[in-house]
């Protein structure tokens, strides 16, 4: 059994803005610490034989300057990177152009934290933030930083198919359902107006569990 709210507990996540040559942008962080080195979790993060093991496989060219797709996913250019501390890419999906950063840090008792932040300019994504807010993304980073903690946990591979039938599970939703409350809460504490962070909040929970599928 998964302890779901410990799980939550252990990821700190916060909205924000930043300036960019491109404009204004909205900026959703979040991390966790896990119990391995930083070149442990580098590899995890970076190596394509090592990704489909918690995450998707990956293909592309995988250094700086080179296009990357993640399998069903996400796909872009690898702007930035510095191992085992840090990388910068592009974040290209469903025509929607974004940036992750991702820096991992060493903590005290032998362990590494992981914090990624994901970046879209404002007027691209307006729209699209106005709908569902920073759960969109989050609750999907939520999952993936849990899945994660999994391999790490374990030494295992996750395997895909046992993963997305526990997100369907009354565990997975409640996991769901409580990344996607904190998300809420880390958008109001942004300066959100509360009625439309938590408007915002139930489109993201029904987009993801099909809820109102049958009225809409």
């Amino acid at each position: 059994m998964t302890d779901v709210t410990e799980q939550i507990n252990a990821v700190r996540r916060q909205v924000g803005t930043r300036t960019l040559e491109a404009g204004e942008a909205r900026v959703s962080t979040i991390s966790r610490s896990y119990a391995t080195s930083v070149e442990d979790l580098w590899d995890a993060c970076t190596n394509a034989e090592r990704l489909p093991r918690w995450f998707l496989p990956i293909s592309g060219d995988l250094k700086v300057g080179g296009r990357y797709q993640l399998e069903g996913n996400a796909g872009g250019t690898i702007e930035r990177c510095d191992p085992p501390r840090s990388f910068a890419a592009t974040w290209e999906y469903n025509g929607q152009l974004s940036w992750i950063e991702v820096r991992l840090t060493e903590e005290p008792g032998d362990r590494a934290r992981l914090e990624l932040e994901h970046i879209a300019r404002v007027e691209d994504h307006a729209e699209f933030w106005e709908q569902f807010g920073p759960g969109a993304t989050g609750i999907g980073w939520d999952l993936a930083l849990y899945g994660l903690f999994l391999h790490i946990d374990s030494g295992q591979v996750v395997d895909p198919k046992e993963f997305e039938a526990w997100n369907l599970s009354e565990e997975g939703m409640r996991f769901m359902t409580l990344s996607n409350e904190r998300w809420c809460e880390a958008n109001i504490a942004a300066g959100t107006d509360e009625a439309a962070a938590r408007a915002a909040a139930e489109r993201t929970f029904a987009f993801y569990t099909g809820a109102g599928q049958e009225q809409g």
